[in-house]
């Protein structure tokens, strides 16, 4: 398939994949032992403190938000506010003809995860615009409708277990943990995984465990696994990925090489072990980095 005829029904693959999921129910999945969904509706899925709530520096930049408000450089920023904001026009109500985010439980994760605290302290002014920032060590944190968008077709459930590789800031792992049961996210760059690991204990994500290592290789120990949400691009889909992911369960992740076409594809494993592949739209993402 073409880049252009991926990107002409890119809208289609994902009311298809929409459909298949059926917004709001809650799947089974055969041949994977559950925990206790536990809490209710409405519930704290993180395992913290009630109450926690970090102290915010006041910030002296002008600011931009995703729907192009400013703040006078001498006022506080009002991350609240930017962040409802960003859900609206960029999760829930894109203005520019992308397909929404349906899923209200993934609406609700966007509004609460404080993104500004997991990019760096002097771009936070930037952190809710619909756009991806660096986070140092040559990579970035997704842009907000990808990291929703990629979490959506995850099609996440409160009681399942789900696989990050590519912790990067932490911010992908943060608003899984707000949607999820436990989380299990792999970085290969050491102080950039060290770091994601503070910002999301800081944060209060007792339901997200952390490791360093080469994630194309996944986590066998900790399989099966619910879902496998990959934040950086190999070249193939990698098969340790596939034997890891629960019958029934989806990897969601961009393939394709360094500078050329990638995708964002969507498997899903039959009962059978068969997988079924949706190509969903054109990409663009950092390599996924490999021990040699």
């Amino acid at each position: 398939m073409t880049r252009t005829s991926l990107a002409e029904n890119w809208l289609l693959n994902v009311r298809r994949l929409h459909a298949r999921l059926g917004r709001g129910s809650v799947r089974a999945r055969p041949g994977l032992a559950r925990k206790g969904a536990g809490d209710g509706p409405g519930a704290d899925r993180r395992g913290r403190v009630p109450g926690w709530r970090l102290g915010l520096a006041a910030a002296a930049a002008a600011v931009a938000g995703a729907a192009g408000c400013t703040v006078s450089a001498q006022e506080p920023v009002d991350f609240t506010e930017l962040r409802r904001r960003m859900v609206r026009d960029t999760v829930s109500e894109p203005r520019d003809g992308r397909p929404p985010v349906l899923d209200v439980r993934v609406i609700d994760a966007m509004g609460k995860v404080e993104r500004h605290l997991f990019v760096p302290e002097e771009i936070r002014e930037w952190a809710y615009r619909d756009s991806p920032l660096g986070i140092g060590w040559r990579q970035t944190i997704s842009q907000p409708y990808i990291v929703a968008l990629m979490t959506e077709l995850a099609a996440p459930s409160p009681e399942d277990r789900v696989l990050e590789i590519g912790t990067g800031s932490g911010y992908q792992a943060a608003v899984l943990a707000e949607i999820v049961d436990h989380v299990y996210t792999i970085e290969i760059v050491e102080p950039l995984g060290l770091q994601a690991a503070v910002a999301l204990d800081a944060a209060g994500y007792g339901n997200v465990t952390t490791r360093i290592g080469d994630g194309y290789v996944g986590w066998p120990e900790q399989a099966p696994f619910d879902a496998i949400v990959v934040t950086a691009a190999p070249d193939h889909v990698p098969e340790p990925l596939i034997d890891q992911l629960a019958t029934g369960g989806r990897l969601v992740l961009p393939v394709g090489p360094v500078g050329g076409r990638q995708e964002l594809q969507v498997l899903e494993k039959q009962a059978d072990g068969e997988v079924e592949r949706t190509r969903v739209i054109p990409v663009r993402f950092v390599p996924l980095t490999r021990n040699r």
